[in-house]
């Protein structure tokens, strides 16, 4: 049985197995390192410091322990220590897991970082946590120095064709899955004979371009289409949208003068307009395009909030993804970078707001 609905898209297994062989491998892992007194790595030791500081979030860390689901195996602020120094010494990787029926299963994990966080997200100290300013500079300073190393050679020791690796059998069968098309004829291979296929780094293949022949857009006169800017799938549509508008409520309605950071001169002119929203997964290739032929006339970058959701009572039985569901919330409370484009013909001005979402926060633009 799927552990998760297919509206994850890959920010969470869909393999209850893989879940937890992600989770307990960590855990037996972290235990070792407590046992033999190991150092945190800078980046952590840093962001430990940075949350023993102050007070409330050493606070509210220990209640998100508290009242997180039975379910969450990470039980107390060391442990988490512990399992972010592994996660920031490697690149992401694909977890082998045995089903109960005794089949193989394998699948990527893209945002270790997000699952280790997931159930402590959903908490009301959680809530408050990852509000918190103070919490996002920590965590910043931990994703911007992970980020530095997923640029480096070490990071593409996991762009493999051997079990564990991206571009091994089922990690290629999941990165070409749901119509994403043949990997090798969709995306540009630095060296498509290479056993990584020349991705120098883990940020490189993250970030690698399409083919300029692949997935052609219908032609279409000026002004009269909006396309996809990025690979994503549907989140949802809403007409009618208002310059404010009950974003924390459980329908999360678009409340445009929150989503474009204050700005009431931008706002007001998409007022009683349609929000269009779609979102990336861990699997899918990370870069824009323009969704219209036009002119930027406006480019703001939103600093925000990282690890923040809305909790809620879970799915289908499941706490794991209250994130992922509060994704319409997350365009008022996330960092995020908006442009605005002046487009000809009747469709006008359009704006497109980039979201980030956990360890996948950087706008670049």
């Amino acid at each position: 049985m799927p552990f998760t609905s297919h509206r994850y898209n890959g920010w969470l297994p869909s393999s209850r197995a893989v879940y937890n062989k992600f989770i307990n491998d960590l855990l037996e892992e972290a235990k070792r390192r407590h046992e033999q007194k190991a150092q945190h790595v800078a980046s952590v030791e840093e962001f430990k410091k940075d949350i023993e500081a102050n007070a409330t979030m050493v606070d509210l860390f220990n209640k998100s322990f508290v009242q997180a689901s039975s379910e969450n195996l990470i039980t107390s602020f060391e442990i988490l220590l512990q399992v972010l120094d592994i996660i920031v010494s490697g690149p992401p990787r694909c977890v082998l897991a045995i089903e109960s029926d005794g089949s193989e299963t394998h699948e990527p994990v893209g945002v270790p970082i997000y699952i280790a966080l997931d159930l402590l997200i959903n908490t009301s100290a959680g809530y408050t946590l990852f509000n918190m300013g103070e919490f996002n500079t920590a965590i910043k300073k931990l994703l911007d120095s992970w980020g530095q190393y997923l640029m480096t050679a070490d990071s593409a020791k996991t762009l493999t064709n051997e079990v564990g690796g991206w571009f091994s059998t089922l990690g290629l069968s999941i990165l070409q899955a749901d119509e994403r098309g043949n990997f090798d004829a969709t995306y540009v291979e630095p060296d498509p004979k290479a056993v990584n296929k020349g991705y120098t780094s883990w940020d490189a293949f993250f970030t690698r371009q399409v083919q300029p022949s692949a997935r052609p857009v219908e032609p279409a006169p000026p002004g009269t289409v909006i396309c996809n800017a990025c690979e994503s799938t549907v989140e949802r549509i809403r007409h009618n949208v208002q310059m404010h508008d009950k974003f924390w409520l459980k329908g999360m309605a678009y409340s445009l003068y929150d989503m474009l950071n204050g700005r009431e001169d931008i706002a007001k002119q998409f007022v009683s307009g349609t929000v269009y929203q779609a979102f990336l997964g861990p699997n899918d290739y990370h870069r824009w395009h323009s969704p219209i032929a036009g002119k930027v006339v406006d480019v703001i970058l939103v600093p925000g909030t990282y690890y923040a959701a809305l909790p809620d009572d879970g799915e289908d039985g499941y706490m794991q993804g209250a994130l992922i569901r509060s994704q319409p919330w997350l365009t008022i409370a996330a960092a995020r970078a908006i442009i605005t484009i002046k487009a000809p013909g009747p469709i006008g001005l359009v704006c497109f707001i980039a979201v980030g979402m956990v360890e996948v926060s950087t706008c670049d633009i």
